[in-house]
């Protein structure tokens, strides 16, 4: 009964959001009340426990709206100062095709993003500039989620691992007793090459997937097979970020694998994209945006190009804005001195014991993506000779985008708070452990046999309430390895399992609903998140499928499960190939008939 009272909350979610399609700012909100009245009455967590969680969380959302912010007002500036133009003719001469594109800018782009930065850094940049080039706004939200799976164990320069999982296993003491004579920090490095091993045989295929779901979803043909035509490409591209990134994990650490990863793959994909090496031989592009479905556009104002007008500017000084963006991100995370200054005292806000709970947040704004992102605005004033009135358009037009954002935000955010912490105070008799913990203490009661197999859906259930990866490895990283221990597996395999977790929570960003919400704001597609969840929930559900299997043939070595873990892609692909639809009426060209 009471593992079914957890799950309320996200089947609330599940059913209003993603079944019924209900906007996020009623799903959310139905869905706190749901987990506060739980929480109170059945968890009995007290009053200032609930309230300091909701609080909390209305912190975070404040600091997720100062993001979207300042994400929008650089595609703005970039609008308005004429850079946009000279950015969409670059692209276009790298390939016309939307499929490349796609690849290039959300699966190399942002994932070398994601490892400077993290925490919706990726869809904040990456959406916003896919917009640019012509792709309809659900897309642009499509493609930087999915690919928010492989680069994010390893984001914000390795914080998933460093925090998340270091935070579970540094300090308990069968841990310790089991590895000695390694010690944490060894093994804490082991369980980084497991989860780079796991993300590259799994993430290595997202390009194609990637590609599938642009065209079965927004092609005029609604086709999955049309996007599997690039696969050699798609391959090559997945295979120049994983190969690096893997190499990195197993023999540096959890830091730089996603940004030397992002950073090599795009050295070697785009001079071989510019020479059409594996180009297809059939260009993909949109349908004419007449046809387009209402639910593929955003509210942001359409941007018209004419192709004949040659760009203001070259590319390089166009696109130095990302550049920018992308060296602060680097510097900042990197630099320990200036670090420390960005997040000490000095430039902290610290709410501590909120109503008299253990419950504490800060604010960190100078060491906020948005604050890089601003700076980086102000400086596109001089680099593109922006006048008053244009540079007044963007900051206004995008606090109308950051406004129109916040309800959803402001209720999906507190309704993860009070979730993670709705754990009853020690002293109430017959405590509960808070609803996410009871969950997967349930899970690994129905499926100890077959854990591995089940040890990714309990990283991505929590990356799916949290919205982090951080977060759901803080949760559950400490109990994934007191449950492979009490299998019986060894230190070893016990590395796997927290592995899996890890990969599992990655993947599950690419559901986690104020990732979801704060994706659609920064293109203007308020209310049809539940479109988005449908469409990356495949995604996901490939992902922890393949990860299990591919960690049930790690730690069991029976080859069924390997020829299991090839099978599945292949299913997988056949499955969205069959259950494409047919081309719409709208669509159809008559010309053609």
């Amino acid at each position: 009964m009471y593992t079914f009272l957890a799950l309320a909350p996200i089947l609330v979610v599940l059913v209003l959001l993603v079944i019924m399609r209900l906007p996020a700012k009623y799903s959310m909100s139905a869905a706190y009340v749901v987990t506060a009245l739980l929480a109170l009455f059945v968890w009995q967590a007290s009053g200032a426990q609930v309230a300091a969680a909701t609080v909390n969380g209305i912190i975070v959302a404040l600091t997720l709206l100062f993001i979207v912010f300042a994400a929008i007002l650089l595609l703005n500036t970039l609008k308005e100062g004429g850079a946009i133009v000279a950015i969409r003719k670059g692209f276009m001469d790298i390939s016309p095709d939307r499929r490349i594109q796609a690849i290039i800018v959300a699966w190399l782009f942002c994932s070398m993003v994601e490892g400077s930065s993290g925490f919706g850094t990726p869809s904040a940049i990456g959406a916003p500039l896919l917009l640019a080039l012509g792709f309809p706004a659900m897309a642009c939200v499509m493609a930087v989620l999915i690919i928010q799976s492989t680069p994010v164990s390893f984001g914000a320069v390795g914080t998933p691992v460093l925090l998340g999982v270091w935070t579970g296993i540094s300090d308990k003491q069968d841990i310790t007793q089991a590895i000695a004579p390694l010690t944490a920090e060894n093994y804490l490095l082991q369980i980084t090459g497991n989860i780079g091993l796991i993300h590259a045989l799994v993430g290595f295929l997202i390009p194609l997937i990637l590609s599938g779901f642009l065209t079965r979803f927004f092609g005029a043909k609604r086709s999955f097979v049309e996007g599997l035509k690039v696969w050699p490409f798609a391959i090559f591209a997945g295979l120049s970020f994983t190969i690096p990134y893997f190499l990195v994990a197993k023999y540096l650490g959890p830091e730089f694998p996603s940004l030397v990863g992002g950073f090599i793959g795009l050295m070697i994909v785009l001079p071989a994209a510019k020479r059409g090496f594996l180009m297809p031989k059939e260009i993909f592009d949109f349908p004419p945006r007449a046809s387009w479905d209402k639910d593929w556009l955003g509210t942001l104002t359409e941007e018209k190009f004419d192709d004949t007008v040659a760009p203001k500017f070259s590319l390089v000084r166009a696109f130095s804005p990302y550049l920018i963006v992308i060296g602060l991100l680097i510097l900042t995370r990197v630099i320990a001195p200036l670090k420390a200054f960005l997040t000490g005292n000095l430039t902290t806000v610290e709410f501590s014991n909120l109503f008299g709970t253990t419950i504490s947040s800060k604010v960190q704004l100078a060491y906020s993506p948005g604050t890089i992102l601003i700076i980086t605005s102000l400086i596109c004033i001089l680099l593109f000779k922006m006048n008053g009135r244009a540079v007044k358009r963007s900051w206004t037009n995008s606090a109308r985008t950051m406004v129109a954002a916040a309800p959803a935000l402001l209720f999906s955010v507190p309704m993860v708070q009070v979730f993670i912490n709705s754990g009853s105070a020690a002293e109430v008799a017959n405590s509960l452990p808070a609803m996410p913990i009871l969950l997967a203490e349930s899970a690994a009661d129905a499926f100890q046999n077959a854990w591995p197999l089940v040890s990714p859906w309990i990283g991505a259930m929590g990356a799916f309430i949290a919205g982090s990866n951080t977060v759901s490895n803080m949760m559950f990283s400490y109990f994934q390895w007191s449950t492979a221990n009490q299998i019986g597996f060894d230190s070893n395999l016990a590395a796997q399992v927290v592995a899996l977790q890890a990969v599992g929570g990655a993947a599950g960003n690419m559901i986690a609903v104020h990732n979801v919400v704060a994706a659609c704001a920064v293109v203007g597609m308020m209310d049809k998140e539940g479109y988005v969840i449908r469409k990356t929930l495949l995604a996901m559900t490939y992902y922890v499928i393949q990860a299990g299997l591919i960690g049930m043939g790690i730690i069991f070595g029976q080859m069924w499960w390997w020829i299991l873990a090839v099978i599945w892609p292949i299913a997988f692909f056949g499955i969205m190939a069959l259950t494409s639809k047919k081309t719409p009426p709208s669509l159809v060209n008559k010309a053609d008939v």
